[in-house]
């Protein structure tokens, strides 16, 4: 079996991805490590980047995408946000992702998805819902009640399971993963490591326990993105030495 592996541009460090001209110039890097596909992040790109010639210049590199918006799937007011959907499947489209990861928001308890669900039906994109680092959309109440109200409706909508996210929230990621799991489309291999009081994330290798452990309780068959920090001279060895590694089942 072929685990897919992801890299998130935003594992090599938001000053490092600057300095090295944007997003499209780690395309090699990544390429090189054996990776199957990058993670484009929103919040990355520059006022120059075109999204169509980024999408043709990942293809040129033979890799897969996936792209993240910051933008929440409901407004504060637990609105679903239509036309900001909208508008991210459309940056979506012009990449050519197959996958959209987007955070929660404010859900209603009792969301209704028939908006969202037609626009989701519309195109090929799949949207899937990242547990992020706020209340709302980062601890398992709301993001169980959204799960399960989306396989009650059928909804086209796959979980982003953050591994590293939960514990910035206080939240308890086995009892996460346990009950998320038959809903989990993509996962972010992320560490985690407290220190002065703060949680900080650091190089998978330097925190397995936090990571690891998680990896049976979770599907084997969807993609696997490397969003701990990615630093050295070498960066495309670096990237190649945690890529083999998560291509084993068992991480």
């Amino acid at each position: 079996m072929h685990t897919e592996v992801i890299v998130v541009t935003s594992a090599y460090g938001h000053d490092k991805v600057q300095a090295l001209g944007g997003q499209a110039a780690l395309l090699p890097i990544i390429a090189a490590s054996g990776a199957d596909g990058v993670e484009i992040r929103q919040e990355l790109l520059d006022r120059g980047d075109t999204l169509a010639v980024l999408g043709e210049q990942i293809r040129a590199h033979h890799l897969s995408c996936v792209y993240s918006s910051p933008a929440p799937l409901y407004d504060p007011q637990g609105r679903p946000d239509l036309a900001g959907l909208r508008q991210r499947l459309a940056e979506a489209a012009e990449l050519g992702a197959r996958l959209l990861k987007l955070p929660l928001g404010h859900a209603p308890d009792n969301p209704g998805l028939a908006g969202l669900e037609g626009l989701l039906r519309a195109g090929d994109i799949r949207l899937v819902i990242e547990n992020d680092q706020t209340p709302e959309g980062g601890t398992l109440a709301p993001l169980l009640r959204f799960f399960q109200a989306v396989a009650r409706q059928g909804a086209p909508v796959g979980m982003a399971f953050d591994m590293a996210n939960w514990h910035w929230l206080g939240e308890n990621k086995a009892q996460a993963a346990a009950q998320l799991a038959p809903f989990v489309d993509y996962i972010h291999v992320k560490a985690s490591r407290e220190h002065d009081g703060k949680v900080h994330a650091v190089a998978l290798d330097e925190a397995p326990a936090t990571w690891a452990p998680l990896l049976p309780r979770l599907p084997v068959t969807v993609p696997r993105g490397i969003e701990s920090p990615l630093q050295g001279d070498d960066l495309a060895a670096v990237t190649r030495g945690y890529v083999t590694r998560l291509r084993s089942p068992a991480g």
